[in-house]
This record gives structure tokens, C-alpha cells and sequence, in this order.
């Protein structure tokens, strides 16, 4: 009987850790990049004078290039500049916007990108996704998943603590998205993907029942790896699928149409308390709806100064963000009037938490 096994593409290394930017030609190094520091280095407009300081004593040979707008011209415009010499690996070092522009213009012509995060923003660092903006509009392309993960905890705790508590939303937003996977197998038999399910699964949890904040390494760690696992999930499956349901939809759209209200991550944390209120799963609801207010994230949609009509336009507007995602929004299929009598009892039932 033959043996069938996969091959599933993964970062040769992860180190999350105090120093790393500062270590960093030595961790190039030890995980066989690039022995002689040779690599284009990516930082963003605003840390990246500090970063390039950090890093010179390690990578005496390395150039340093600034993205900014984290748009898809900027990504174009770094892939050009990367023609300039051979480099080992792109490495790129920063929040959200700065390593998915590297992602991109390393992918362009197939270096080895290695994602260095400065932030817990949300799990994109770690993912097979680069997020960019296209005529206006944020669009998601697919690429290499980063062959080296790292998180400099001396960064993340000196960050604004806003941007890393969204990435407790982003990660714990992922209970939502696998229940909203195992429904679309119920209803439409759409595979699920059990590996890509439980690593997804497990950092969500951790992060869920994890004592601690983000003033403690432990907790800080726990989140860093949780959302390390989120992009791996995504990698397996290749899809977002098992870190991107309803939730997602939700936060798409208030985007789309009131953008700069939150962070990803609020928006996320936001979305998937509301879609597991519409599962009428309880105890998921009340466990989610205390972690958010432990780490004083956004429960009801005027904590991200929304009204009730606007989100309920931006519920109504959700599904179409994700035409080919079936989610708890697109099973119940609610009208605008429909989606206000659940949100006035959902805004109930968070008061009573």
C-alpha cells in the first residue's frame, strides 16, 4: 500500500525574542540565508534611522531601503531597485505595511524573504499574503510564505500598545472563522483542511484563556506565536479560509465604507464576537466577549464610533467583500431590519458581560 504524505511550506526558522533586530547578520547566518549579510533590508519612514543603526554592526554589506504607502507602486517600485545587485534575501522589518510591501517585491523575482516584526498588529507578518493598496482599493496577493519569522519583543514592547492589542483580536477571530469554515462543509460540503484547522485553532485558543497582558513576556510571546501558527494555517490551506470568516467580511466592509474607524485587529475582534452571537453559541460568546474586555478591545460598535445604521450597512454590505465565502452571514441572509433587532440584542447581551 503506498504512503501519501504533503509537503507543506513553512519558515526554515521562527525566533521570538528580545535583540533580534540587533543579532540579526548572526540569525541570518545560523539559519544558512546569508553567511556574508548580503541582503537588501526594508524598514519603514518611521523606525527605520533607528533600525538601520541597529543592524550596521551585523550587516556591514546589507543596503537599506525605505517603503512607505504600503501601496502596490511602492512594492513595484522596491522590486525595481532590488535589480541593482544579487541579494541573498530580502528582509524586510517593521509593522503590517512595510513587510508586505517587501513580500511582494522579493515574490516579484524569487528571493527568499525574511518577515522581522516590530508589532502584534495582526497576523499578516507570518502569512503567504501581502496586503496592498491598488487604485484606492486594499487587495490581498498571494506570495511566498517568508522562508524566516521573527518578533523583536524589545520593539513590540515600546510600540503603541493599541496597535499590538489588535492583533489579540485578530488572533482570537479565528474561533469564529473555523466555525464559519465546519459550516460551509455542512451546508455545501466544502473541505475542510484539519491540519490548517488546528493550527489556527490552537494559537486562538491559547491567546482566549492566556492569563497575562501585554506588559508580560509570556502572554506577549503566547500572542506572537499564535499569530506565527495563524500564517502557517494559511499557508496549509492555501487560502485565508481558517483565519478569515464572517468576522473578516464584517471588517472588510467597515473599511471599505468608513475607512480609518480601527485597526484590523479591532475590526476582527470585533466581528467575530458578533458572529458568534449570531451562532447563538454561548459559551464561545461569553469567553470571547470577556477576553475582549480583559484587553480593553472594541465590543459593540460604538466603542469604534460606529451608530447602529452604519453597522448594520456595513453587515449588510459584508458578504460582498468575500463573494466566494460562505460564513454565518451569508447562511442567515438577513435583511437590513433583520440585522438591527440582532444587533440591538447583541449590544444587550455584551452590557450583561
Amino acid at each position: 500500500m503506498p504512503l501519501l504524505a504533503r509537503t507543506v511550506q513553512a519558515p526554515l526558522y521562527i525566533h521570538v525574542r528580545r535583540g533580534a533586530v540587533a543579532d540579526l547578520g548572526r540569525i541570518l547566518a545560523d539559519g544558512r540565508i546569508s553567511a556574508g549579510g548580503d541582503v537588501a533590508v526594508v524598514v519603514g519612514p518611521g523606525q527605520g534611522e533607528r533600525i538601520a543603526d541597529l543592524i550596521r554592526p551585523s550587516l556591514e554589506t546589507a543596503d537599506v531601503f525605505t517603503a512607505s504607502g504600503g501601496t502596490l507602486d511602492a512594492a513595484l517600485e522596491l522590486a525595481d531597485k532590488l535589480r541593482s545587485r544579487p541579494y541573498d534575501a530580502v528582509v524586510g522589518i517593521g509593522g503590517g505595511t512595510t513587510i508586505d510591501t517587501a513580500k511582494y517585491a522579493a515574490n516579484r523575482w524569487g528571493l527568499p524573504m525574511v518577515s522581522v516584526s516590530t508589532s502584534l498588529a495582526n497576523d499578516g507578518f507570518a502569512s503567504p499574503v501581502a496586503s496592498l493598496i491598488n487604485q484606492g482599493l486594499k487587495n490581498s496577493y498571494g506570495v511566498h510564505i517568508p522562508f524566516g519569522v521573527i518578533v523583536d519583543l524589545d520593539f513590540v514592547e515600546t510600540g503603541p500598545e493599541r496597535v499590538n492589542r489588535g492583533g489579540i483580536g485578530d488572533a482570537i477571530s479565528n474561533i469564529s472563522a473555523l466555525a464559519d469554515w465546519e459550516l460551509a462543509r455542512e451546508m455545501r460540503g466544502e473541505p475542510v483542511d484539519g491540519l490548517a484547522a488546528s493550527l489556527a485553532r490552537m494559537g486562538a485558543e491559547a491567546v482566549l484563556t492566556m492569563p497575562g497582558d501585554l506588559h508580560d513576556d509570556a502572554f506577549v510571546t503566547v500572542l506572537a506565536e499564535a499569530l506565527i501558527s495563524s500564517g502557517l494555517a494559511m499557508a496549509v490551506s492555501g487560502s485565508s479560509r481558517p483565519a478569515s470568516g464572517g468576522c473578516h467580511e464584517i471588517m472588510h466592509a467597515i473599511d471599505s465604507l468608513y475607512p480609518g474607524t480601527a485597526s484590523h485587529g479591532e475590526l476582527a475582534g470585533l466581528g467575530a464576537l458578533f458572529c458568534t452571537f449570531l451562532r447563538g453559541d454561548e459559551r464561545r460568546f461569553a469567553q470571547m466577549a470577556d477576553c475582549l474586555a480583559r484587553h480593553q478591545l472594541p465590543r459593540v460598535p460604538a466603542d469604534v464610533g460606529l451608530s447602529a445604521e452604519q453597522f448594520v450597512e456595513a453587515v449588510s454590505f459584508a458578504p460582498r467583500t468575500r463573494p466566494d465565502r460562505y460564513t454565518i452571514l451569508e447562511h442567515l441572509a438577513m435583511s437590513p431590519d433583520e440585522i438591527n433587532g440582532k444587533l440591538a440584542h447583541y449590544v444587550d447581551a455584551v452590557a450583561g458581560r
